[in-house]
């Protein structure tokens, strides 16, 4: 999201922490850490797909340190959404692009695979095809994609098992209750990830909660030519107040 603070730091001050540790507790401490070192808190924190999910827990654990939460196409918060995410991707792919899919995430959840950097890389391109409405192509965007990190294989499988646990258990949701800033979801109406997810279980946990749904939007709101405009400037209005 290197191009996306780029951008909002014109205006402000911004950080755009890189998450390394390999668990989901150690990348909740390296986020308060990062925090607690080189902010000025409470922040307003903005968080995207499993980034999203990561700063709704940070803000339930630690709520003197987050002033207003913004959560950018984020993952199903109950576990009942997850066949719609499943049904939504299939239904964008080719025959062979499903069965490939499905071959990768077999490979994946076996602990002897190798290269699984390279099959995570590959899913990853898969995926984007599934959450991408109408994608920036210019020369701009290209100069953003050289930017990209890419998130090793060990670090996805490390915190991913825990983090999909916290959901099966409810236990994601149910963190909601000791969250006591604002909090902002936007989200793509082509997103592959279930609005509903987001906005009805939000809605039972959460005191002051708003949903914003982007028309002819995917996953990347930053990245779609005809959503790009708009989410940026509720970006801008939502960092203002």
């Amino acid at each position: 999201m290197a191009a996306l603070a780029k951008a909002l730091a014109k205006n402000r001050g911004v950080l755009e922490p890189l998450q390394t540790a390999k668990s989901l507790e150690g990348q909740v401490k390296e986020l308060r850490t990062v925090l607690d070192n080189n902010a000025d808190t409470p922040v307003v924190l903005i968080g995207h797909s499993w980034g999203a999910w990561l700063s709704y827990i940070l803000a339930a654990r630690y709520p003197d340190l987050v002033k207003k939460l913004i959560l950018v196409g984020s993952g199903p918060f109950e576990a009942r959404y997850v066949k719609t995410l499943a049904e939504n991707r299939f239904k964008r792919l080719s025959e062979k692009e499903r069965s490939e899919f499905e071959s990768i995430v077999n490979r994946l959840n076996e602990p002897k695979t190798k290269d699984k950097d390279k099959y995570h890389a590959r899913l990853r391109d898969l995926s984007y095809k599934t959450d991408t409405y109408d994608p920036i192509t210019d020369e701009g965007d290209e100069a953003d994609a050289s930017e990209l990190v890419d998130c090793p294989g060990e670090i996805y499988q490390g915190v991913w098992k825990d983090a999909a646990e916290l959901r099966r258990t409810g236990k994601l949701l149910k963190l909601g209750q000791y969250i006591k800033c604002p909090v902002v979801a936007i989200h793509g109406e082509y997103d592959s990830h279930p609005p509903e997810g987001v906005q009805k279980s939000l809605y039972t946990v959460l005191k002051d909660f708003r949903f914003i749904l982007l028309e002819k939007c995917g996953h990347n709101p930053w990245r779609e030519k005809q959503a790009r405009e708009s989410y940026c400037t509720i970006l801008e209005d939502e960092l203002a107040v």
